[in-house]
């Protein structure tokens, strides 16, 4: 029942920091904190209401999930359950809880718990709360109640706590995303004391803000080898203190600290002056330099997709598939792959990584020719066309280190086939997002996307599963394709459904693939056993310091 694991993908680095020696930190100490410059602030910390990784990085030192993957690859591993058994149809998977786990308020972790967590999702109320859990909607595809963006009949049935340590889930259709899927950090399991004490699904929304409750914003309570301690937002940072009750490893430094720095550059003079100790995706052009300062610059497989989003609800023309297809023959992705992102990445051609099963070279290409990009806006009737392109500002994303450049860049070529762009500049999580997933205000617009795990529906099944404000458009046979391949449950089989569900994709151009890189992440040379990940998902519990 397995899908085909990249296993190893990392594997030589992963054993490179492994073999640094470990020691648990004594607590108080300048070598018992270990501190790390985010990119962003997170939205908040109830995992379920978030899809991003700023917001997920502080989650995952907090929480656990059912199944995770071994640290340095996608491989998967045990994690709150340490056995999980499908049915012979897949709409049954039987969990064996791993036993002595306590959440961070001292109650028992149990089935309890796991079926109270599964229930709280499923049932959730509200177009507010409904519409900020992205990847439960993706992967579930409804609620017991459809009031936000879900549209479809749910795949959650029921949640059966067999006796203290066996929890049931039961689903209304088999899933290919399973067992990869109970590993996403949405998905984490959370305290069902906490949760109704602290009025976890209130969320409430006023225009295009949201707002979060006491559990999201002050009081997350998971079983992770971290506790929260404060979000200090006057200073932009975020405690965590170690677990003592941990039920695996304790981590090695008593204190974790994010603090947020959005500019990149300030980012890397604050390692040289010793004031954070790592950030994340640093910037390729700095490589060299950080490395003869004595820095570690680690380097991650390419697992990541960057995109021009194309949103074809508020200009009739992105309606024409000859303009969606002008707009990527328009772009010269060599030259943005070569030019502003790190070395390794590549144009792409659809939106899977290379290396994911469903990859394929029958696609559709649309490769850099700018005549036949005038031509087909000719044909279209579309010349003198002009579009809002939205480009996110505050954030560094691994697949997009520098989004104003790269947005410069690609507006340079569309401009050069007389494509007019209004570029709209937004901060990431200060209404950027919002705008583009939510509430659909753009043409154009650049996103991303890290995989969670080696499966093809995790990118374009995500991407285009199903109707969304961020593309308006609603393809029948596209979102038929992707459920057909998310419903087959042997990995040949899968992989041939993918590939066609990505043939039609490349075919009809609802956004645009633009490059694949890997990303960096960077830390003083007396940072040990951090080991980083395609996935992005570093844990830090592993880190020692001195």
């Amino acid at each position: 029942m397995r899908r085909l694991a990249l296993i190893g993908l990392t594997g030589a680095l992963a054993l490179a920091m492994s073999a640094c020696a470990s020691e648990r930190g004594s607590g108080g100490g300048a070598n018992d904190t270990f501190v790390f410059g985010a990119a962003g602030a997170p939205k908040n910390f109830d995992p379920i209401f978030n899809d991003d990784g700023e917001s997920f990085r502080p989650a995952r030192q907090m929480f656990d999930t059912l199944v995770t993957y071994k640290p340095g690859t996608t491989q998967l591993v045990g994690d709150l359950a340490t056995a999980w058994t499908p049915s012979n149809d897949a709409r049954t998977w039987t969990f064996t809880l791993r036993q002595g786990v306590k959440f961070h308020d001292g109650t028992p972790f149990n089935a309890a718990a796991v079926c109270f967590n599964f229930d709280r999702w499923y049932n959730m109320k509200g177009a507010a709360a409904q519409s900020q859990m992205i990847y439960y909607g993706d992967v579930f595809e409804g609620f017991a109640h459809n009031e936000g963006d879900a549209t479809g009949s749910p795949v959650y049935k029921s949640c059966e706590a067999k006796d203290d340590y066996t929890a049931v889930l039961n689903l209304n259709k088999a899933k290919g995303a399973f067992p990869d899927a109970f590993g996403l950090t949405s998905l984490s399991i959370s305290s069902p004391d906490a949760l109704k004490k602290y009025d976890a699904d209130a969320v409430t929304q006023s225009g295009d803000s949201f707002t979060y409750p006491a559990y999201a914003n002050e009081h997350p309570t998971g079983t992770g080898p971290y506790k929260f301690e404060s979000y200090d937002k006057t200073n932009k940072t975020i405690t965590l203190v170690r677990n003592d009750d941990y039920w695996g490893e304790k981590a090695k430094t008593s204190k974790l600290i994010f603090k947020i720095i959005e500019d990149e550059n300030a980012r890397k003079q604050e390692l040289a002056a010793g004031t954070i100790d790592g950030y994340d995706f640093p910037n390729p052009a700095d490589y060299a330099s950080l490395k003869a300062a004595g820095d570690q610059v680690l380097i991650r497989p390419a697992f990541n997709i960057l995109y021009l989003g194309i949103n074809q609800k508020n200009n009739p023309k992105l309606q024409d598939v000859r303009v969606r297809k002008a707009i990527e023959y328009a772009i010269n992705k060599d030259q943005l792959a070569k030019n502003k992102l790190p070395s390794g990445a590549y144009a792409q051609t659809q939106f899977l990584p290379n290396n994911v099963p469903g990859y394929t070279d029958a696609v559709e290409k649309h490769s850099y020719d700018p005549n036949q990009a005038r031509a087909l806006l000719q044909q279209a009737g579309a010349t003198g066309l002009t579009l809002n392109f939205y480009v996110p500002t505050e954030v560094t994303r691994p697949y997009m280190p520098n989004p104003v450049d790269i947005g410069g860049a690609i507006a340079d070529d569309l401009k050069a086939v007389g494509i007019n762009v209004n570029i709209v500049q937004e901060p990431w999580n200060g209404g950027y997002k919002d705008d583009v997933q939510k509430a659909g205000k753009q043409d154009l617009h650049l996103l991303g996307w890290t995989g969670d795990y080696a499966d093809a529906g995790n990118f374009i099944g995500t991407f285009f599963g199903r109707q969304k404000a961020e593309f308006g458009f609603n393809n029948p046979q596209i979102f038929s394709a992707l459920s057909n391949a998310d419903a087959q449950t042997t990995p040949e089989a899968k992989k041939t459904a993918y590939e066609q569900a990505s043939v039609l994709i490349s075919q009809y151009v609802p956004a645009v693939p633009l490059t694949s890189s890997p990303p960096a992440i960077v830390v003083k040379n007396n940072i040990h056993n951090l080991i980083p990940t395609p996935l992005t998902d570093e844990r830090f519990y592993t880190v020692t310091k001195g």
